[in-house]
């Protein structure tokens, strides 16, 4: 979960490459050792076993691991050299095949793309006037008919400091020029917390060539 640099950052976020250098990863809010359950749950139901994986601001490299375990050949990023560094250790560690690399989404240079992305926490984190260049590099990225699995904080989670929170209609707003909105779920971040951020869990799929936006 750490993507947004000091270009894209008003609301004061944490130097992410210092946390990575200093903190336990495994202590950290966001940290969930396994597959994030609306995650789970949306590749069940639309029976998805297999394909590419983009996982987007990998931080701990917990559902990028979850996901190789699964089959999936899975490509993990984050801003922070640190954390991309500490997460391919502990994937070696468990004898997975994952390929780590630090990039800025905003900035990518990824060439490839991919049938999935997730993004568990990257989005929420980026100014207003940065989310066209997000759309952009996802839509880059995502083969047609490939789906972007988004987690973001809920307009239900009280405060306004942190990421920045977003109502299902923001969320059709944001992508549905570009991309299908299939649905969004309320839901919870797990982690770390006594007390769960509340989240929106959105399903958005990349129209094939010449398919029609909603």
């Amino acid at each position: 979960m750490s993507q947004a640099g000091d270009h894209n950052n008003p609301r004061g976020f944490a130097d992410w490459e210092k946390r990575y250098q200093d903190d336990d990863v495994a202590s950290m809010p966001w940290f969930h050792p396994d597959l994030d359950p609306d995650l789970d749950g949306a590749l069940r139901a639309l029976n998805i076993r297999s394909g590419s994986v983009l996982d987007l601001g990998t931080g701990p490299g917990t559902q990028a691991m979850a996901l190789a375990e699964r089959g999936f050949q899975v490509t993990a990023t984050d801003l922070s050299e640190t954390a991309v560094k500490k997460a391919c250790v502990l994937a070696e560690k468990r004898g997975l095949s994952i390929d780590f690399l630090q990039d800025d989404i905003l900035e990518s240079r990824l060439a490839q793309r991919f049938d999935i992305i997730f993004d568990r926490g990257c989005f929420h984190v980026f100014a207003p006037e940065r989310r066209p260049d997000y759309l952009r590099r996802i839509e880059g990225l995502l083969r047609p008919k490939g789906v972007l699995f988004l987690k973001c904080f809920s307009h239900l989670e009280a405060g306004d400091e942190g990421p920045y929170r977003f109502t299902p209609d923001e969320i059709r707003e944001t992508f549905g020029k570009r991309f299908r909105v299939q649905s969004i779920a309320h839901t919870v971040y797990q982690g770390n917390m006594d007390e769960f951020p509340k989240a929106l869990f959105c399903v958005i799929r990349k129209p094939s060539p010449g398919g029609a936006h909603p």
